[in-house]
């Protein structure tokens, strides 16, 4: 199972950054996806995810309405559009996949959001 993120960076706040996560070695149509973010001296946290496979999404209060989390499973890859970004967006975010045999995580992609 590998799952690798992509698409971080530096934006300014107002801006907008789409992440990656595309995986392989599993079925990626037939289970959840999430993306998670951990700030420097916090606790990673959730911040979307699909609820199943073909789930509904669920989203943190703190990224509700700017936030979209997407899958293609044609291509094995899960997304994280970011919209209206806010220096407390800053953090490495990172994938995960819910499988029957436990949970995998990527890398993480770093995402400062700064003027």
């Amino acid at each position: 199972v590998q799952l690798v993120e992509s698409g971080g960076g530096l934006a300014q706040p107002g801006g907008s950054l789409r992440l990656s996560c595309a995986t392989s070695g599993f079925t990626f149509s037939s289970y959840a996806m999430s993306w998670y973010r951990q700030a420097p001296g916090k606790e990673r946290e959730l911040v979307a995810t699909f609820t199943s496979a073909i789930g509904s999404t669920v989203y943190a209060d703190s990224v509700k309405g700017r936030f979209t989390i997407s899958r293609d499973n044609a291509k094995n890859t899960v997304y994280l559009q970011m919209n209206s970004l806010k220096p407390e967006d800053t953090a490495v975010y990172y994938c995960k996949a819910r499988l029957w045999t436990g949970e995998y995580w990527g890398q993480g992609t770093q995402v400062t959001v700064s003027s």
